[in-house]
């Protein structure tokens, strides 16, 4: 009987600080308590382990060193120097079947980070990992090839999420993801916040608080990712499964859009802080050299298969998107939102999107993306109140965009940014129920904008203006998405509050969407009033 998933990710995190046996060229554990009690307490893994961007052969292995994750100067009490460290990856949770394992230096660099990029393992099965500084052991986590190109597996589970501002709650649904044991998990970003403290309170005020001041030097942005990754139902997450993770805005500054810095309130170099933005997000995040940034330039497009069950297109747009009609935080269009050359992706992703889901061959094609792709009127009267920071500010792209994605078979939409949870359709002409494209799932955020609230009978709003959405819901939570060769299934997870930690979480509404067909059908719905 194969052990849990959950059971292993405890035993890995009790493990922390164990160390090798002596004079074995094996994987076990000297967990005696002498043994133990040799270990200093200056633990450089203070900020866990991750995994991401699988591939049939292989995937990316993380972790940095930081034993003062909080340092002024972003190194993590690391300073100068280049470590040795020792990392294995073994087909079992105790480590008697290690396939790989070497030695990798790591130093200030790159931010003491590690990146590692295995191959030539297994298709489509569990492993897991570990890392050595010395006496000191990582966290153990558990990761995933992808499968097959050949193959169709029979299911994907796989969590969306976005959105987690520290200051305003608890990352428990990062915990409960963990739990619910997903093959993969999607990020969608804004992965952290940029603010000054207090910058930005949440409804009900502030239950936590950032470190330093509003990031603007690489300096900065490690020692805000840092804090971050100190999150324990984070580093639980990273351990648990692999990620894709794609950045939004607030990993570099609010609302920004290619050399525009948005509307963040610290001006100087915005070229400067973007590059640094990105370099810190490459460096904590489990991404592949090839993303390494080269100045202020990130190749954060990419895409990836599971068989012939799904291909990811995760998208950016940020980096190559015309700066925002009527201005970064505009809600309305004006002339030039019109302008038909007018593009959220610019016109090297235009291109690769669009052959990329010409000649796929996949039974579901997913787009990993940011900002909502429907149209989104935020008035409860016809008014043209839209946001430009969205597609709806590029109409001309999104127009473009559709005609690309009604040439896949199923094409999908995962979408976070706006804090609330849509089951919504994407319309080619938004006043007919018939053009419908692709479903839209949008998850609501981790944390951001504090506990939020229910809708009784999960209706938006603003439902005069939005017939094409089908379900809305103000709490924190994730979405829980199930890709088998017949059908997506959708569960939106809630949680009734975040501003305490150790919310529970339950299914809000369900969803499906059967291969051939693009449009949603609710399969289920619990009221907060029920749980």
């Amino acid at each position: 009987m194969e052990t849990s998933r959950r059971v292993l990710l405890k035993g890995g995190f009790l493990a922390t600080g164990v160390t090798f046996l002596p004079g074995t060229t094996g994987p076990s554990l000297d967990l005696r308590p002498s043994a133990a009690a040799q270990v200093p307490h200056d633990n450089p893994f203070s900020l866990g382990v991750a995994s991401g961007d699988p591939s049939p052969d292989g995937f990316v292995l993380w972790t940095r060193l930081a034993r003062l994750p909080l340092d002024d100067d972003g190194h993590g009490g690391m300073g100068d120097r280049v470590h040795e460290v020792r990392w294995q990856v073994a087909t079992d949770p105790s480590f008697a079947r290690v396939v790989r394992h070497g030695t990798v230096p790591v130093g200030p660099a790159t931010g003491h980070s590690v990146h590692l990029e295995p191959s030539g393992l297994e298709p489509d099965r569990d492993h897991w990992y570990r890392f050595r500084l010395g006496r000191h052991l990582s966290p153990v986590g558990r990761t995933r090839t992808a499968p097959r190109p050949a193959s169709t597996p029979a299911a994907l589970s796989v969590a969306v999420a976005s959105c987690a501002q520290w200051e305003h709650g608890h990352f428990t649904a990062y915990r409960r993801i963990a739990e619910d044991e997903p093959d993969l998990v999607l990020h969608l970003g804004d992965y952290l916040y940029e603010y000054d403290p207090g910058f930005e309170p949440a409804r009900s005020g502030n239950v936590r608080a950032h470190e330093g001041p509003e990031t603007v030097t690489l300096a900065d942005y490690r020692r805000r990712h840092a804090q971050y990754k100190t999150d324990p139902d984070l580093q639980r997450l990273h351990a648990a499964a692999p990620w894709v993770a794609v950045f939004d805005d607030h990993e570099v500054s609010d609302n920004w859009a290619d050399d525009r810095r948005g509307t963040t309130t610290v001006g100087g170099d915005f070229g400067l802080r973007r590059a640094s933005a990105l370099r810190a997000y490459w460096e904590n995040m489990p991404l592949r050299r090839s993303a390494y940034p080269q100045g202020a330039e990130m190749r954060a497009f990419r895409r990836f298969g599971w068989g012939r069950l799904a291909t990811f297109h995760m998208l950016d747009t940020r980096q190559h998107r015309d700066p925002q009609a009527c201005g970064p935080a505009a809600m309305g269009a004006c002339d030039e939102t019109w302008e038909p050359d007018r593009t959220i992706l610019g016109t090297a992703q235009e291109a690769w999107l669009d052959r990329g889901l010409r000649g796929s061959g996949a039974t579901w094609d997913v787009l990993g993306q940011q900002v909502p792709m429907g149209s989104l009127e935020l008035s409860p009267v016809d008014v043209g109140r839209q946001s430009m920071d969205g597609w709806d500010g590029y109409p001309a792209c999104r127009e473009r965009v559709l005609a690309s994605l009604a040439a896949a078979a199923n094409p999908v939409v995962l979408t976070g940014d706006v804090h609330d949870a849509f089951a919504t359709e994407v319309w080619a002409d938004p006043d007919d129920p018939a053009s419908v494209v692709a479903p839209e799932l949008i998850c609501t955020s981790v944390t951001s904008n504090g506990d939020g609230a229910d809708s009784p009978d999960g209706s938006y709003r603003w439902q005069a203006t939005n017939p094409q959405v089908r379900f809305w819901n103000d709490l924190r939570g994730y979405v829980r998405v199930t890709l088998t060769p017949g059908e997506l299934s959708a569960d939106f997870r809630s949680l009734p509050f975040v501003r305490e930690p150790g919310a529970p979480a339950f299914t809000r509404a369900s969803f499906a969407v059967a291969a051939g067909s693009p449009e949603l059908h609710q399969t289920g719905a619990l009221p907060l009033a029920e749980l």
